[in-house]
């Protein structure tokens, strides 16, 4: 199994900056992706930015492109999102997701307990 733990978030003003960390423990043989979502209320659950291992390759939605950045440690299996010049419309609880290989080179798609983020006046 595998088990995330997410922290930061919280409530910031328009314009303000807030960082998300996800930290990923348990039997990880290999990493597929490695990101976060965030969902707002009456929403779908959408991809914000994430890495895939396989193909060396990061993706960051257009509508926070250049506000957010999305790291990673790949020795300590964590994620992070540095999120800058936050909007109201970035408001939603955001899911760290790790897509790995786990136990027996089973498939494993492993989410955060989620973290809310309020951007408000």
């Amino acid at each position: 199994q595998v088990q995330l733990v997410e922290s930061g978030g919280g409530l910031v003003q328009p314009g303000g900056s807030l960082r998300l960390s996800c930290a990923a423990s348990g039997v990880i043989l290999s990493i597929n992706h490695m990101g976060w979502y965030r969902q707002a209320p009456g929403k779908q659950r959408e991809l914000v930015a994430r890495f895939t291992s396989g193909a060396s390759t990061t993706y960051v939605d257009a509508a926070v492109k250049g506000r957010f950045t999305i790291s990673r440690d790949s020795a300590k299996n964590t994620v992070t999102l540095q999120m800058n010049s936050l909007k109201p419309e970035d408001a939603a609880v955001y899911y760290c997701n790790f897509n790995v290989m786990s136990t027996g080179w089973h498939l494993w798609d492993a989410w955060g307990q989620g973290t809310q983020v309020t951007v408000s006046s």
